[in-house]
């Protein structure tokens, strides 16, 4: 309110953060330029009353994956109008409550997908040539006591499946084309403009691939997709490689197939329940 008493109008510039996404802690100085910050994680508030004491001002918030705009969050926010996620996803927002208040939702669409489908040919590369296993392996000083480290795999000739043939998982395709391996996909959609042959199901995929790329969006369809019954389609010496959401991957069973020797190793970018890992 300013000095007589008036309420003040909304600070259009006002941008709440609940956790900061990666982006911002690069940014921060620019954003803090262009925008009234609002840092909840910051607080000691409680988060439920740290909105409430903004409920009627701020309508823009900025989040990734790691801070769910939850129903909750949004029914604290009445004057919200924008929540903008500096992820490729919106499996961390809740958008059938962001449509039912008319919300706008926006995310970086392709900005990163170069960036991640690098990563998951990196990680392809790594887990079929046991270039960190290795590292490791020296590191821990056991080559003078169990000689040589097991050999990796040729990368060549190997059939790879790609699941979700999007703007990363299409990106991937043509990396892995070019480094001479045998591409296939699965997808909601038979792609007809690509060349990659179609599988109906991620099942029939792992049983005819070297490696399984998952590279889809997290849904209530792909939740807990590729579960035990997958992983052991894969077989002993198959690997699989995940950049898209871990919970895409049933991680308890993931963990069994490795501990057992189910599968031939896991290349993860990212993880069930994050910061945690198994």
């Amino acid at each position: 309110m300013d000095p007589e008493g008036h309420q003040s109008p909304p600070d259009l510039r006002q941008v709440l953060i609940l956790r900061p996404p990666p982006v911002f802690a690069v940014h921060e100085q620019y954003f803090s330029n262009k925008f009234q910050i609002l840092k909840a994680y910051e607080s000691p508030l409680p988060t439920h009353d740290f909105l409430r004491s903004y409920a009627q001002s701020v309508k823009v918030v900025l989040c990734s994956a790691v801070g769910p705009i939850t129903a909750d969050v949004i029914r604290d926010l009445p004057a919200l109008k924008l929540v903008v996620s500096s992820a490729t996803g919106v499996n961390h927002i809740d958008m059938a409550e962001c449509r039912r208040r008319g919300i706008t939702v926006t995310n970086v669409a392709d900005v990163f997908s170069d960036d991640v489908a690098d990563a998951a040919v990196g990680l392809f590369v790594d887990v079929m040539r046991r270039i960190t296993a290795g590292d490791r392996f020296v590191r821990s000083g056991r080559w003078p006591a169990t000689g040589e480290h097991p050999l990796g795999s040729k990368l060549s000739g190997k059939r790879v499946g790609i699941v979700g043939l999007g703007n990363i998982g299409s990106r991937v395709a043509t990396r892995l084309k070019a480094m001479g391996c045998i591409v296939s996909y699965t997808s909601r959609h038979k792609k007809h403009s690509t060349p990659f042959t179609f599988y109906p199901n991620v099942l029939q995929l792992a049983f005819d691939s070297n490696a399984l790329i998952i590279c889809c969006a997290l849904n209530n369809d792909t939740r807990h997709m590729v579960n035990n019954t997958v992983l052991k389609a894969l077989g002993k010496t198959r690997v699989i490689v995940n950049v898209a959401r871990g919970a895409i991957i049933h991680e308890v069973e993931l963990v069994k197939c490795l501990v057992e020797g189910e599968i031939g190793g896991a290349g993860l970018d990212v993880f069930e329940k994050e910061p945690n890992v198994p």
